[in-house]
């Protein structure tokens, strides 16, 4: 896997559609006919290739999808549904029975986050929230029981760094499974190369990258996504968080291009950054020297695509964020709204909205301040442009 090329991957893939169209075509049904009944048992029990029965099973254009994010991760296949969410939950819930327990990151999504601390408990799965970062507290939290290691590659929203090797090598060791989530960064990292079992996306965020469409994905081997696909007792088949065949179009339309906005995304926020930090603001951006974790960043990513389209910005309070917020988009800077990956900039106050699920005590101990905004940098043409219209809100609002 040394060599493994996610954008080439996708590339070679090749669908006709039903008339010979370019895009495959949208099989616009929720349930399938069959010319004889012994066929529709067989599909029914998985054993019929290319039959289709009820889309909440399957539909050709969730597989062609999935194919496509599989061979984007490396992995054997991949199983598509209705948001990133839906692929959280149904892979830890394959994994994890009553009983069972989770080591994850402390730094993770606010939606994660709570379905571990909040929802999870009363069914009798634990979880230990540690700092991914310290792989001595996180061997340490490791029990008897517990089945997953949870991480996001880069963490949302303190962009800390998972060391994806050495996490791999202590499940490894201890016989758990390692769940990547790497919505912050497609094609940069592979986890999978790296040691991962299954690697996750929100595919809502930079893979669709046009804001219009919420989905997620696991990406994993036949067997765990054949499980989870099971009719009497796969978590995706049972929960039924099933993705519709129009927005698995409109999504591989849309990852044919990602390794061009994702460099584009990269080179703006690696701009940015650079500019924020020599006007000493308080930024945080893996491609700057000063991040705590730029050499591991470095050790793990496909240089090509650059160190992603995050950064974050501490101006100390919320009342300065907001402030310097809605002068952002009143300037039409980009957009105050939660959410990535969009063509134009966008900026949230991660502690009063995606990350609000955290208790305040927790996020203060995280380091996640108040006044921390959390930027997704867009596809601006001209960045230096940006930032000059950026460093003016910044002196008017007094943050610079």
């Amino acid at each position: 896997m040394e060599n493994f090329n996610a954008a080439n991957a996708i590339q070679d893939l090749q669908y006709f559609g039903e008339f010979g169209g370019v895009n495959p075509s949208i099989s616009d049904s929720s349930t399938y006919t069959f010319l004889s009944a012994k066929t529709m048992f067989d599909t029914f029990e998985g054993n019929a290739e290319g039959c289709y029965l009820y889309s909440r099973h399957s539909s050709p254009m969730n597989l062609y999808l999935a194919q496509a994010l599989a061979k984007m991760e490396g992995t054997e296949t991949a199983n598509v549904t209705a948001s990133g969410m839906g692929a959280i939950t149904s892979t830890l819930l394959q994994i994890c029975k009553s009983g069972d327990h989770i080591v994850s990151a402390r730094t993770i999504y606010g939606g994660t986050y709570a379905f571990m601390k909040n929802f999870l408990p009363p069914y009798q799965i634990e979880t230990s929230f540690v700092d991914i970062t310290d792989l001595e507290k996180v061997e340490t939290a490791i029990k008897p029981n517990t089945k997953i290691i949870y991480c996001e590659t880069v963490s949302n929203p303190l962009l800390e760094i998972a060391d994806l090797r050495k996490l791999a090598e202590i499940c490894k060791k201890h016989n758990l499974k390692l769940i990547v989530d790497n919505t912050f960064s497609p094609l940069s990292v592979s986890p999978i190369t790296l040691g991962a079992d299954v690697v996750i996306h929100s595919l809502t965020k930079f893979i669709n990258g046009s804001s219009d469409t919420v989905g997620g994905v696991y990406c994993a081997s036949q067997e765990f996504v054949d499980d989870t696909k099971n009719v009497n007792n796969g978590a995706c088949m049972l929960l039924g968080p099933t993705m519709d065949s129009f927005r698995s179009a409109s999504i591989l339309k849309n990852l044919r291009t990602l390794h061009i906005r994702m460099k584009k995304h990269s080179e703006n926020a690696l701009f940015l950054a650079e500019k924020f930090e020599n006007d000493g603001l308080k930024v945080k951006y893996p491609g700057l020297k000063s991040h705590k974790n730029h050499e591991l960043m470095k050790s793990m990513m496909h240089k090509e695509y650059g160190f992603g389209g995050l950064l974050t910005i501490d101006v100390g309070s919320v009342e300065k964020a907001n402030e310097l917020m809605e002068l952002m988009q009143t300037e039409n800077l980009g957009y105050l709204a939660v959410s990535l990956g969009f063509y134009k900039t966008l900026f949230s106050c991660s502690g009063s909205s995606t990350s609000s699920e955290i208790p305040e005590e927790e996020r203060k101990e995280m380091g996640l301040s108040d006044g921390l905004i959390r930027f997704s940098i867009g596809l601006d043409h001209d960045i230096e442009r940006t930032y000059q219209k950026m460093r003016e809100c910044m002196v008017k609002t007094g943050v610079l």
